[in-house]
């Protein structure tokens, strides 16, 4: 579907009230971006060589990093960069309705008012093409952004409302704090690792690590996932809420109900091997056997995950730390972990 974007024949009023900082020297832009490639090249990523490619990225990261201010207020944003697959032949990898608008000879700086960065998008195209794409529901998490990398064939820039910088393609993800740049890298290699040894589907362990990646470490919620069945669990855990909602870690719908409950509680949660979530809040309390032979490991939280997965040998335990980096647990030993930044 695609629906054309009427044009102003009049000015803004408001415009006379933006309050962005006045347009910069271009020799001191030109060096400001030259350092931004540069840091971003000594972190991992591989920028293309071709110069129309490479003066998108940077445009719209810098803009990302430093997006024009309206009456006090910063807005968020998203550009999709060089599309390989159409906006149409989204929908079906995102699970997303998807509408395009054409923008005609709109500039790009009118274009980007309209690009929240989470139920839409500016797509941009080195060969000086602009399109804007909307999404039926709102899609903005780092999981989001990857998925919608994945199915575009795309590089996704993004400032997310609460403020940092994301951007996602092939090489991961690059996630600005606002006070230095972090690079999480694709998640195969985890995915690998952890596969050799643990009895869950592909489909399923890549929805598990992107979750705990992307949705709760790069969020700073910390939490101890658990997936095995009832029937193996030991006799030690102490089950201390109400049973939740059978919530499914496969189905985007339900990923923000479980992000929000394990914002709020202590304790692991325990998933079937479907990814049904069957218990909230469990206390891991591990045998004498487990604390003898068990050695702490790192803090609390993954010293109880590794005990009780020397407890629980059938179980795959996931432990996220509330800086970031996830831990794979299982019969007592680290199987697989993600970037330490």
């Amino acid at each position: 579907m695609t629906i054309s974007l009427p044009l102003s024949t009049t000015p803004e009023p408001i415009e006379t009230r933006d309050v962005s900082s006045p347009p910069m020297n271009p020799l001191m832009e030109s060096g400001r971006r030259r350092r931004l490639a540069e840091e971003l090249e000594e972190l991992g990523m591989l920028l293309e060589s071709d110069e129309k490619w490479r003066s998108i990225f940077l445009d719209e990261v810098e803009y990302a990093l430093r997006p024009r201010v309206h009456e006090r207020r910063v807005p968020s944003y998203g550009a999709v960069i060089e599309p390989r697959v159409a906006p149409a032949n989204w929908s079906k990898p995102t699970q997303l309705a998807i509408t395009k608008f054409e923008v005609g000879a709109m500039s790009l700086p009118e274009s980007r008012r309209f690009a929240d960065g989470l139920s839409s998008w500016l797509v941009r195209r080195r060969g000086g093409g602009r399109d804007l794409v909307a999404f039926d529901r709102p899609a903005g998490s780092e999981r989001d952004i990857g998925v919608i990398a994945a199915a575009s064939g795309a590089t996704v820039v993004q400032r997310h409302p609460s403020g940092p910088v994301r951007i996602v393609g092939e090489f991961g993800v690059f996630r600005w704090d606002g006070l230095d740049w972090h690079h999480e890298p694709p998640l195969q290699g985890l995915i690998d690792a952890v596969e050799a040894t643990a009895p869950i589907g592909h489909e399923l362990l890549d929805q598990i690590l992107s979750f705990a990646v992307h949705d709760l470490g790069a969020r700073g919620i910390g939490a101890t996932l658990v997936f095995g069945e009832a029937r193996d669990l030991p006799s030690g855990v102490e089950l201390r809420l109400e049973p939740p909602p059978a919530l499914r870690i496969g189905r985007p719908m339900d990923l923000a109900l479980i992000r929000h409950a394990l914002g709020q509680v202590d304790g692991a949660a325990v998933f079937d091997l479907s990814g049904t979530l069957r218990e909230l809040g469990v206390r891991l309390v591990p045998s004498p056997e487990a604390e003898q032979d068990v050695d702490g490991f790192r803090g609390m939280r993954h010293t109880s995950a590794r005990r009780f997965s020397f407890d629980a040998p059938h179980a795959t335990v996931v432990v996220v730390s509330e800086d970031g980096p996830v831990t794979v647990l299982r019969g007592g030993n680290m199987i697989g972990r993600s970037s330490p930044t």
